[in-house]
């Protein structure tokens, strides 16, 4: 288990992380969102030791990450996966790092094979694609069997398999009782992966709650009605004080849950339907419902002049 509280890192004039206070439990899978800059990978290094808090705590299973002996059998984490010596081959990089932490050399091999790479085991790891260096770095974070996992951008290089192997690989971890703790900015991976949410914005708690909670708090839900008879749908339902919204390609939108009276209506005044569904927010919406006031970084589809892309730029006459 890891546990924060109130947890806070000031960069000078920039307060980073604002009195973060969350706990990541076992035996699920924790997705931590947020937009760029929002302080995530900065409390990431605040649970191992890296940066130090201006103020609060973080604890691990109880402890401070210094006070863990072999501390790669408590807590296994990937948070930049370059972040290995080139010349070294990957076996001798996790040979370094199972003999510091008292883990036996076959548990080397095992971990290589986990994530695939007993074939390229001895090749220098500055020859390693990005997905190649993500499978490195998971396989590190494996080495000691920790109760406890933390990732940062896991899927980044990744191929399609690679994706459904890590999604896969942190389920397992999970079903057996682990504390799996998972950034990412890829939201419909985080939908297929994560079952509990920590989001943050401007380093500070925005929610901590289960995936179906969060987008059902954050969502639009809508009935989506598409019928040949419009017209005459619309004053149907006027008359019955429902709003509807003609939008494109000829369909409308009713807030709300009410697709079964809209239904009975249309029966009712033999209005035939082609299709009639109540909608939900994806995560991703939710999410940019959620942490629009939070975003640091806004972008433009003009450019700094004004002027839209893809307009010739060249002076004429």
């Amino acid at each position: 288990m890891i546990a924060l509280e109130g947890l806070t890192k000031r960069y000078g004039e920039k307060l980073a992380v604002d009195n973060l206070t969350f706990t990541v439990r076992p035996g699920t899978v924790t997705g931590f969102l947020g937009p760029n800059g929002a302080g995530k990978s900065t409390t990431m290094r605040m649970i191992l030791g890296l940066d130090h808090p201006t103020a609060g705590d973080v604890r691990i299973d109880g402890r401070h990450y210094d006070e863990l002996t072999d501390p790669l059998t408590y807590i296994g984490a990937l948070l930049d996966a370059k972040a290995v010596h080139g010349g070294r081959s990957a076996l001798n990089h996790l040979l370094c790092l199972a003999q510091s932490n008292g883990i036996a050399k076959s548990r080397v091999h095992e971990v290589l094979d986990v994530v695939g790479l007993t074939a390229v085991a001895g090749k220098k790891a500055k020859g390693f694609s990005l997905g190649m260096s993500q499978r490195l770095g998971i396989a590190a974070a494996l080495l000691g069997d920790p109760q406890i996992l933390m990732f940062d951008e896991p899927v980044n290089g990744l191929d399609p398999e690679g994706i459904h192997w890590i999604r896969s690989l942190m389920k397992s971890l999970a079903a057996q009782g682990r504390t799996v703790f998972v950034s990412s900015h890829l939201m419909s991976e985080m939908a297929l992966t994560a079952d509990h949410l920590v989001v943050i914005g401007q380093g500070r708690l925005l929610a901590d709650t289960s995936m179906a909670d969060f987008i059902e708090r954050n969502s639009r839900i809508y009935v989506r009605i598409r019928t040949p008879q419009r017209e005459r749908l619309l004053d149907v339902l006027h008359r019955a004080g429902i709003t509807a919204v003609q939008t494109g390609g000829g369909l409308l939108e009713v807030d709300g849950g009410k697709a079964e009276h809209i239904g009975e209506l249309a029966a009712q005044h033999h209005v035939v339907l082609h299709e009639l569904s109540t909608q939900q927010s994806s995560l991703e919406e939710a999410f940019m419902r959620l942490t629009a006031g939070s975003v640091e970084y806004h972008a433009h589809a003009d450019t700094p002049t004004g002027r839209p892309w893809g307009v010739d730029w060249k002076t004429k006459g």
